[in-house]
């Protein structure tokens, strides 16, 4: 069977949400975990085995400054939920991400007669499914 194109889900309905207040100004959000391997040479074995070490979660959130809050919070932790919600998709998804904490704080970034932007990195040490998406 074919894919249905009204299933895809447009990154136009994603909200994020920090501390559970919803941040309007912000339009992009990437957040990934990755895992360390460490790798085990084994007598008798010409393959390298990999056993799972510990996670590490990064992202970026990025938008328009509209407010000081970025720079008021410092590198205070706090938590993000990422909801998509497109209306012709098959439901919605949200993730939790938990004790998030800015990599950098931007402080100034403009140029005159251009709409100013801010982007924040940032790493987070828990995650949670809230809401998954099921075909």
């Amino acid at each position: 069977m074919a894919l249905d194109a009204e299933r895809v889900i447009l990154g136009s309905y994603g909200k994020i949400y920090v501390d559970g207040i919803w941040q309007t100004n912000l339009n992009h959000l990437e957040a990934y975990v990755e895992i360390q391997k460490r790798e085990l040479n084994l007598s008798g074995d010409d393959w390298v085995r990999h056993k799972k070490g510990p996670k590490k979660g990064t992202g970026t959130m990025s938008g328009f400054k509209v407010t000081s809050d970025m720079i008021r919070r410092e590198f205070n932790k706090f938590e993000i939920i990422s909801k998509l919600d497109d209306p012709e998709a098959y439901g919605y998804e949200r993730i939790r991400l938990m004790n998030v904490m800015p990599d950098r704080v931007q402080l100034a970034n403009w140029t005159a007669g251009e709409e100013v932007t801010e982007e924040i990195p940032f790493t987070f040490e828990e995650y949670e499914l809230l809401d998954p998406i099921e075909a």
